[in-house]
């Protein structure tokens, strides 16, 4: 019996050193020498603003770590040259495919990819500060406040317009702030710049609320989120869970004026 258990623990010690040999010989090494492993990629050798052209004085072939490098990266210099940046990249930043375009940006590309289920609709920046001083840029998914409906005083947030996506922000002259030329100047030519509009993606019960806010209220926009666009539409398909949920129910939409009347008839009766 005892002579067993020996045999038996003799066995188990052999297979544990056997196998500590195998991830100590065999595995660690393949495993650093991954690690270690380098490939060529290219990057930019300076600042590429969105929409401009790469030519190869902008781009530079450097050896880095293959290690947990992204599929799409772009490994050649011939892969990039003469096509479109569609984001900004700084210095160093590396260049992936999705970040290419074979044609000119449209300046109001945006506005080709509404395919019926929404609307773009445009409002007016009534201050500096309502529009997030000048900050609010394509993509940024924002809530927008009702301020001083019908001069009753209040502030409201509408749920149908809790997140809602920025397609542009643009000047008084119609040019979006992506497409407005920057140019070293101060003072008045300064402040032509300022997005005066924002144009956003909504439907068309959350057009109808802005087109009345519009009229009667003073519209602050705050920001939620900045990043990409997989994080952005989440908080686009939590807003649409509202309007889901009215479906097959009589219409909801939220009025502003009864629910700041309402709000100030509770405080009297308090």
């Amino acid at each position: 019996m005892n002579l067993n258990i020996f045999k038996n623990r003799t066995v188990i010690g052999l297979v544990c050193i056997f196998l500590s040999l195998v991830i100590c010989f065999g595995l660690t090494p393949l495993f650093n020498s991954g690690l270690r492993a380098q490939t060529e990629i290219v990057r930019v050798s300076s600042t590429v603003k969105k929409g401009e052209v790469l030519t190869a004085d902008k781009l530079e072939i450097v050896k880095v770590g293959a290690y947990n490098l992204p599929d799409n990266v772009i490994k050649s210099k011939d892969s990039a040259v003469g096509k479109y940046i569609n984001a900004d990249l700084q210095k160093g930043d590396y260049i992936l495919v999705s970040k290419l375009s074979e044609k000119p940006l449209a300046e109001f590309e945006y506005l080709n990819d509404l395919d019926g289920t929404k609307v773009a609709m445009s409002i007016t920046i009534k201050s500096f500060a309502a529009g997030l001083s000048g900050k609010l840029e394509a993509g940024d998914i924002v809530t927008l406040i009702s301020a001083n409906y019908d001069n009753l005083g209040k502030a409201t947030i509408p749920p149908e317009l809790q997140y809602v996506k920025v397609l542009a922000a643009t000047a008084e002259t119609g040019d979006d702030k992506e497409y407005v030329p920057q140019k070293e100047t101060s003072g008045e030519n300064e402040e032509k710049k300022l997005p005066a509009t924002i144009t956003l993606l909504v439907n068309t019960e959350q057009a109808k609320i802005l087109a009345d806010l519009e009229q009667k209220g003073n519209v602050h926009a705050t920001l939620v989120y900045r990043g990409t666009n997989e994080n952005a539409n989440k908080f686009l398909a939590e807003q649409d869970k509202l309007f889901e949920k009215k479906e097959g129910t009589p219409n909801t939409v939220t009025n502003v004026k009864q629910n700041e009347q309402k709000e100030e008839g509770n405080a009297d009766a308090e």
